[in-house]
């Protein structure tokens, strides 16, 4: 039986094969996924699962050194934006614009979509060596 919260088989096989900087997407239910990345649809409905509840999950598993978030968040959605910060305190965060977040969703190895419907609460994770 596994020890960490995480119960999807599809995240946490998608997390056992990602290497050092492979990168997981966990995206709002609006954001556009690329047929030529594995789709993971957790979206029930409006707000289930929240992305904060998903990310925070996807964390007990998988180890960060980078995340990459659209700098338009910081203004058109404070609070997850300051939720995202609290969890990434000593992690590299790189901020790009929404067009080019969306290109960048296409390089990772899957794209986790929650039931969130607030604006740009999307990140990119790219994922880290543990020692």
């Amino acid at each position: 039986m596994k020890k960490t919260k995480l119960l999807n088989s599809e995240i946490s096989y998608t997390i056992s094969k990602m290497g050092h900087t492979d990168s997981l997407t966990i995206g709002d239910c609006g954001l556009p996924i690329s047929d030529d990345v594995k789709k993971i649809d957790l979206a029930l409905t409006h707000g289930v699962p929240s992305f904060i509840d998903t990310l925070d999950v996807i964390l007990e598993e998988l180890c960060v050194e980078e995340i990459i978030i659209a700098s338009e968040i910081k203004e058109k959605n404070e609070k997850i934006y300051k939720e995202i910060l609290k969890r990434f305190e000593n992690v590299k965060v790189t901020e790009v614009s929404h067009e080019e977040f969306k290109k960048m969703t296409n390089n990772s190895k899957a794209f986790v979509r929650t039931g969130e419907c607030s604006p740009y609460a999307n990140i990119i994770l790219k994922s880290g060596v543990v020692f």
